[in-house]
């Protein structure tokens, strides 16, 4: 069993790694550059939702997300994904824009918590969730 799964965000999974983390925690990317992490990395393309091994369905406790690209498209398919992973816990960070489509394909509402990026974004982000994670933010 995999405790986290972290899709499309190596930042998260790098930070999680360097905390040492209890629970494993698995990397799906499209960026080969971090293929350097070895059985943690999984080749992930969101055009091909559930192009990696059938062992990885409903393995997992967490996934988190930040989609590549702020689309209806790029959600839906990313979507596939964390619903064949099966999670008990879903973290969505993505353009406020997405709200509408992050609560139609996985049921997540938003959150208090802003997640920031060290570079300065021109658009809103926002982070959503299947659960009260402001709860265990404040």
């Amino acid at each position: 069993m995999v405790g986290i799964v972290c899709i499309s965000c190596p930042t998260l999974y790098r930070k999680l790694k360097e905390l040492e983390c209890h629970n494993e925690v698995v990397l799906l990317e499209f960026d080969k550059r971090f293929e350097c992490y070895g059985d943690e990395f999984i080749f992930y393309d969101y055009n091909d939702p559930l192009g990696f091994e059938e062992r990885w369905k409903g393995t997992c406790d967490v996934v988190v997300l930040d989609p590549p690209f702020l689309s209806e498209e790029c959600l839906t398919k990313v979507s596939e994904t964390v619903k064949f992973l099966n999670p008990k816990f879903i973290i969505l960070c993505t353009g406020a824009v997405m709200e509408p489509y992050a609560q139609s394909l996985l049921d997540l509402r938003p959150c208090k918590f802003k997640p920031t990026h060290t570079r300065k974004l021109g658009n809103e982000f926002k982070c959503f969730a299947n659960y009260n994670m402001d709860e265990f933010c404040s």
